[in-house]
């Protein structure tokens, strides 16, 4: 736990010094998260939930 506290301090200390590269670290994990968070979103609505309105799900077609 200690070195690992150790390593936690010391790549704050990088990070601190050089403010450009945690600018462009933290825009890019953020930005990463966000599409996905975006993507797993629209597939979930769309392809991993049954259809909610559907009454007689054996009637539906798809139309190409």
């Amino acid at each position: 736990m200690r070195t690992f506290l150790q390593d936690v301090r010391f790549g704050l200390r990088v990070l601190w010094k050089s403010k450009g590269f945690t600018v462009v670290a933290v825009l890019t994990l953020g930005l990463g998260i966000g599409v996905n968070a975006a993507i797993f979103s629209g597939v979930s609505a769309f392809v991993l939930r049954p259809l909610d309105g559907a009454e007689e799900p054996s009637r539906l077609v798809s139309v190409f």
